[in-house]
């Protein structure tokens, strides 16, 4: 008999090789089609362990999802960067491995970064999403977000529209 364990916690120096992984699997499901080959594996490539490295170090948060000692999915999240979105907070990313996609684990990781972004008095969130992505807009609708602004951004170097998801 096998028991899983999952849990969501912060990220740390271990994580690096999972975070990269989850990644790049993530990216290519979600970003095939929608972002040019060859413009979506520079920006792969550009992911490796001294770029996760670096992003702990910055002190964003960075919240993992393990289950069996396997890191699966990953948030980044914290203050709003960007004006534009009209939120006090927003998640910067959050992906999980294809495997692990629609089994309820992007919601338990969405709702304990909330809950910790709450924590810290930031209760309106913002998403951004390329608008070309239905996968993340249905998922974000499906918590009771609300279609916001929409904005033109550049991704590896391509214009590509995104909308932003408002909560709270």
């Amino acid at each position: 008999m096998s028991t899983r364990t999952t849990s969501i916690r912060r990220a740390r120096e271990a994580d690096l090789g999972g975070l990269s992984k989850v990644f790049d699997a993530s990216w290519r499901e979600a970003y095939r089609g929608i972002i040019p080959g060859v413009a979506l594996e520079r920006l792969i490539a550009s992911r490796d362990r001294a770029w996760w490295r670096g992003a702990l170090r910055r002190g964003r948060p960075i919240a993992v999802v393990e289950t069996a000692d396997r890191i699966v999915g990953y948030a980044a999240y914290g203050r709003t960067r960007s004006r534009a979105l009209g939120t006090e907070a927003e998640i910067d990313e959050l992906y999980l491995l294809p495997e692990y996609q629609g089994l309820g684990l992007g919601r338990r990781l969405f709702r304990a970064v909330r809950n910790d972004l709450a924590d810290h008095g930031l209760t309106q969130l913002g998403v951004w999403s390329l608008e070309d992505n239905d996968r993340a807009g249905a998922f974000y609708e499906g918590l009771g977000g609300k279609t916001g602004p929409r904005v033109l951004d550049r991704v590896a170097g391509v214009p590509l529209p995104k909308v932003g998801f408002l909560f709270g």
